[in-house]
């Protein structure tokens, strides 16, 4: 049981940063095999270059300077997303992170001439989406919850099917409460139980 937490927020001291926190106690009381990536914490880069793009579809270099994410992204077979979604989707930070290591070799295959895509995640069983928003639940769905579409969609279709899946989103954020906060931990702790059983 090995899992791979992928944690993007700016501040140490945010709410994210508290459900971060109870998602990898869970997981070791569990008794997973637990590795964090924290994207600002490391200041991971999240701009792909000219050069980079040129070797994209390269499969003997596409992974340089990008080995030990790729590396924990191939080790884990349950992969945690803990981020605030911003204008409704990722931020910024994160999509360039998935930009940049979910590429061919690694997160799928590409087809040799034509046709779709082959998965490469199939060792991934789990998929797990803790979020914050500003927003309310409606005004989100109308926006099309694009943050929470790329993971659970798009991400999910390059895993081991049927891959089980846990989402969960303290909405209103800007009007939240202790009450609130300390509610949503409580739930936080139950959905990923839960998950991990």
């Amino acid at each position: 049981m090995k899992a791979l937490v992928i944690y993007c927020h700016p501040n140490p001291d945010s709410f994210t940063s508290a459900v971060k926190d109870l998602v990898l106690e869970v997981l070791e009381e569990k008794g997973f095999n637990t590795r964090l990536t924290d994207l600002y914490g490391e200041q991971f880069n999240p701009l792909i270059h000219k050069e980079e793009l040129e070797s994209y579809l390269d499969i003997t270099c596409n992974q340089k300077g990008l080995e030990n994410h790729i590396g924990n992204i191939m080790w884990c077979d349950t992969l945690i997303f803990v981020y605030p979604t911003w204008w409704y989707g990722l931020p910024a930070m994160l999509k360039g992170w998935l930009d940049r290591c979910f590429i061919p070799g690694v997160a799928f295959h590409m087809p040799e001439g034509e046709g779709a895509i082959k998965p490469g995640l199939k060792h991934i069983t789990r998929l797990g989406l803790f979020t914050t928003a500003g927003a309310t639940p409606l005004v989100t769905f109308l926006m099309g919850a694009p943050g929470k579409r790329t993971i659970l969609r798009a991400v999910n279709s390059l895993c081991k099917w049927p891959v089980k899946k846990v989402f969960l989103a303290h909405y209103e954020m800007d009007s939240s409460t202790d009450k609130s906060r300390k509610l949503h931990l409580e739930r936080v702790r139950v959905k990923m139980q839960r998950f991990l059983s």
